[in-house]
């Protein structure tokens, strides 16, 4: 299901980034007291009243002809298009600016959803300043303190009340994946190649593809769902004209798929790009299939076990991925992307029986005592798989503060070694039992 989205708009130096931080729990955004020091969007994911929606922080728009102002409005002006609800964050202690009534009127013409959050107001005898906002039109203000997290709750509130009721798109027992990877990698490529068709335009100029592209077919009896999205570039990229709309959408791709399927292009290497795309479907908790195109234009003598190890060397958090080495231009290798989607999802809604689950944790914690952390030690008393997609087990246990990654990674792996989870995440959460 595709998360709704929220915008983050208004003025230079309002405290968006500080608020977009507050919302989505970490500091993901630079913040810094320079106007216009967030120039490219920065998106989040962030969870109120068991709605979960993605949150998108961009540059501020103003009046004053400053470097990066052109792409900065533009950008705003994206993200506002493809918002379901906006929050136009403005500076109490300034008051209303021109800036803030220019981005007023990109508001009005919106037609969006839009709630006004008056940041900055630190106590009470400052309420009343944000009365004044009342003037932009836009409904009543809320006064918020990002710094110190005063009326976020409150904005938090208006939202969830606010972002529409998204269904999830009905492929019936279709297997969803989606294509993704940094642009001119050759995922439509690889898209026309498994339909066995041109039904995706191709073309060697990087970020033809804006749109994703939903296309049902069939092959060996079984029905597939294959979204080729737009590329993925780095953040600071991001407001390029040529990336449009490309991670909001392809973000809202890999959503709504069961299966990311990571594209990478043996001609050029791997580049730092790829870690980041890659973290999206991770993040999405999604099943992972690595294809690394191109192939037959693959330096000399670079040979596929080489190359593969840098994927696992590069790609630490994906090592439960499979790795294929295909070439959409000859044809090779294509047959066994569909195999690897297929045993991916069928990782990914594994289900195992708890009275075994919990005898490999028993003999987990046996051949291998937890170690001592936080003061004290791990004791798992019982165990239990509470959801697929991804696969996702419950530890109840004496004190979950004594739980070290090191020891997480360990039950991850001893699962990996009983059953096939390969292509799949694996989420361990630990809850005392009382």
């Amino acid at each position: 299901m595709s998360l709704p989205l929220i915008a983050l708009v208004g003025a230079p130096n309002v405290g968006k980034s500080t608020l977009f931080n507050r919302m989505v729990g970490s500091r993901l955004s630079i913040v810094e007291d320079t106007p216009g020091v967030t120039r490219d969007r920065l998106y989040g994911t962030a969870e109120w009243l068991t709605r979960k929606f993605r949150v998108v922080d961009t540059g501020g728009v103003e009046i004053a002809n400053r470097p990066f102002q052109v792409q900065i409005r533009a950008q705003a002006e994206i993200a506002i298009e493809e918002a379901d609800v906006i929050v136009f964050v403005a500076d109490g202690k300034l008051g209303v600016t021109g800036d803030d009534r220019i981005v007023a009127k990109m508001l009005y013409r919106s037609g969006k959803p839009v709630i006004l959050a008056v940041n900055k107001v630190d106590n009470s005898d400052r309420v009343a300043d944000a009365q004044e906002f009342y003037s932009l039109g836009l409904g009543e203000p809320i006064p918020v303190s990002g710094a110190h997290g005063i009326g976020v709750g409150d904005v938090l509130d208006k939202i969830v009340s606010l972002i529409p009721e998204k269904h999830d798109v009905d492929y019936g027992s279709a297997i969803s994946f989606s294509l993704i990877g940094r642009p001119n990698v050759g995922k439509s490529s690889i898209t026309n190649a498994l339909l066995g068709q041109d039904r995706v335009i191709v073309s060697n100029i990087a970020g033809t593809t804006r749109d994703s592209v939903d296309t049902p077919f069939e092959s060996n009896g079984k029905n597939y769902v294959a979204i080729d999205t737009a590329g993925l570039n780095k953040r600071g990229r991001i407001f390029e004209s040529i990336d449009k709309y490309a991670a909001i959408r392809a973000l809202a791709a890999i959503d709504r798929s069961q299966i990311a399927v990571m594209v990478l292009d043996a001609s050029t290497g791997i580049l730092d790009q790829d870690r980041h795309v890659s973290g999206y479907a991770l993040e999405a908790k999604k099943g992972i299939v690595v294809v690394v195109n191109k192939w037959d234009l693959a330096p000399k003598g670079l040979e596929q076990g080489e190359f593969e190890q840098e994927i696992k060397t590069r790609f630490k958090f994906l090592d439960f991925a499979e790795i294929l080495f295909v070439s959409a231009k000859t044809g090779k290798g294509i047959e066994k992307i569909l195999p690897a989607i297929e045993k991916a999802f069928e990782g990914c809604n594994r289900r195992v029986p708890t009275s075994i689950l919990n005898q490999i944790i028993q003999d987990a914690q046996m051949m291998n005592p937890t170690p001592e952390f936080n003061h004290g030690r791990l004791k798992i008393l019982f165990s239990n798989q509470v959801a697929t997609n991804p696969p996702t087990f419950v530890m109840f246990c004496n004190n979950p503060a004594f739980a070290h990654f090191s020891y997480t990674r360990y039950l991850e792996n001893r699962l990996r070694e009983s059953f096939d989870f390969s292509g799949t995440p694996i989420s361990i959460v630990y809850r005392m039992r009382k």
